[in-house]
């Protein structure tokens, strides 16, 4: 580790980070209204396979993406007619929506591309290109000018939307009546009744949103930092997603910084299994970086770095 390089470490940190932001993100605004979003791993896996096969078969990535949000709508709208129409159980219906994700993704993908449970692989064409930014510092040696052009400058469209969505939902919940009736119908149903809204409709709201938004998570893994789609791509990204959630108290810029401190644990682990403590001589297990995003949440919940207050109408059926 020499030549480590701490900018380079946090440019793949932006980068991990970007899927779990959108899908954290999309979470957040579910759970605001008082909907358990488990079902986040199963609509990125939806967006990630919808997002690949349409840029594949059309040629246009950004069809692809708009396809991976329309895609994660519908799961998002079958879990509100299961637990907002029907007052289901919140946590079972966000499990099917992973089984059957996990199932129909793998399905089509050998169905329409006969290449087993996998897209093919998808063309700088079919790909978000990287973005140069405007030149406002010189390249050179410098740590101003590296930061700029290796850290900032560089990455794709989805990053900077990632970026904006942050500030676009904090002055959201904080200024707009709208996010009032969100944060009612999750805090305090029976209020935002008495005041004549409707949590139903606030809730199904919320949720399509969060789909919307679900997707980008997806179509990032599959046309932004990957090149197509394959079986179970999401390795359980959307459960990171819910611990960011809960690691920044369902705020957008505490979940823009849990995902960012996630991301850099990534790519730290990646950056170290070659590393003498990770090898057999070292004799510590890689796994000991990579589990750290869920002792993390578990020291939040425990209430060691302060109190995680959930919504608290989260998950009740009424």
């Amino acid at each position: 580790m020499n030549d480590f390089s701490w900018i380079l470490l946090f440019d793949a940190a932006i980068r991990l980070a970007t899927p779990l932001l959108f899908a954290a993100l999309a979470g957040m605004l579910t759970e605001r209204a008082g909907i358990i979003d488990i079902g986040l791993e199963g609509k990125m896996l939806t967006g990630a396979f919808a997002a690949a096969a349409w840029a594949a078969l059309s040629g246009s990535v950004w069809q692809g993406i708009g396809v991976a949000m329309c895609c994660t709508m519908m799961l998002s709208l079958l879990h509100g007619f299961a637990c907002i129409t029907h007052k289901g159980d919140q946590v079972v219906s966000g499990i099917a929506i992973n089984m059957l994700a996990l199932a129909l993704t793998s399905l089509l993908a050998n169905r329409i591309f006969s290449q087993g449970t996998m897209t093919p692989v998808l063309s700088d064409q079919q790909r978000l290109p990287a973005i140069t930014l405007p030149t406002l510092i010189e390249q050179g040696e410098s740590w101003p000018a590296q930061i700029y052009w290796q850290l900032i400058s560089g990455h794709n469209a989805l990053v900077y939307i990632g970026l904006v969505l942050v500030v676009i939902l904090s002055l959201f919940f904080r200024y707009s009546p709208f996010a009032h009736q969100i944060i009612a119908a999750g805090e305090n149903p029976k209020s935002l009744r008495r005041a004549g809204g409707s949590v139903d409709r606030v809730r199904y709201a919320s949720i399509i949103a969060g789909g919307a938004i679900c997707g980008l998570s997806g179509a990032f893994l599959s046309v932004g930092h990957g090149a197509g789609f394959v079986e179970n791509m999401t390795v359980g990204k959307g459960f990171i997603a819910l611990s960011a959630l809960i690691f920044g108290k369902w705020r957008p810029l505490g979940v823009l910084m849990s995902c960012l401190l996630f991301g850099l644990l990534e790519a730290l682990a990646i950056r170290l299994q070659g590393h003498y403590l990770f090898s057999e001589a070292g004799g510590l297990p890689i796994q000991l970086i990579e589990v750290l995003p869920y002792v993390l949440t578990l020291v939040v919940l425990a209430g060691f770095i302060g109190p995680s207050f959930s919504p608290k109408a989260l998950g009740v059926r009424r």
